[in-house]
């Protein structure tokens, strides 16, 4: 494990996001963080060689508010700057993004989804996967099962640089911006090979689809 940088940065940094930055942006942030736990690593990915700093990585749950109907999911601790000794307020700060995702309802699988994925980050990031980089903007998958768990049509998910919260946001450590997890029908996913993700996006946009997730919804294509 690299060594850890000088704790008194890195912790002005971390809540300078959860206790200013996040609280401007999202409002209210739930009941606290929801961390990622051994379990998840283990069961989800049979990791279970885990560095203990991502443990401290989580996501928080904020109720809708009056600047927003939706339920908002956002992770905290991939913009956290691990492996640099030393400040650097020109540069991103660790990964340079936190992901996050909107819903009509508390939805308990998006929590879920959206823990799932930023272990998925982590491990990314930390060659897990082979040379395969972490997530960006406008990479696509299919998840291979309804996002919900259920019955929904989205079974693909398509990661956009978060239309309500655009720009990069600057930590002490660097810059971070948010990268939103948008659920997309395979039909739609097929689309948007064919004619490009960002007309997909305009498509949905316009039809109420995006950037919140409902996964009761038909598909547009």
């Amino acid at each position: 494990m690299p060594q850890s940088p000088d704790p008194s940065w890195l912790e002005a940094a971390w809540a300078q996001r959860e206790e200013q930055i996040y609280p401007a942006l999202f409002g209210a942030l739930g009941p606290g963080i929801y961390p990622l736990d051994m379990a998840l690593f283990s069961q989800v990915f049979g990791q279970h060689d885990v560095d203990p700093r991502w443990l401290t990585h989580g996501v928080f749950e904020s109720p809708p508010n009056t600047r927003r109907s939706s339920w908002l999911y956002v992770t905290s601790g991939l913009s956290n700057a691990w492996e640099d000794a030393r400040p650097d307020a020109d540069g991103e700060s660790g990964m340079g993004h936190e992901l996050l995702l909107e819903t009509r309802e508390q939805s308990p699988w998006a929590l879920r989804l959206l823990r799932n994925f930023c272990a998925y980050q982590l491990l990314l990031a930390a060659g897990r996967f082979g040379e395969q980089p972490p997530l960006g903007e406008w990479d696509r998958m299919r998840t291979g099962e309804p996002i919900n768990g259920g019955d929904s049509l989205l079974q693909a998910l398509l990661f956009i640089p978060a239309p309500g919260f655009a720009g990069p946001r600057q930590l002490l450590s660097g810059r971070f911006g948010f990268l939103q997890i948008i659920g997309l029908t395979l039909a739609e996913h097929a689309w948007g090979q064919a004619e490009g993700y960002p007309a997909l996006m305009e498509r949905l946009a316009l039809a109420g689809a995006a950037p919140v997730l409902d996964p009761t919804r038909a598909s547009l294509c």
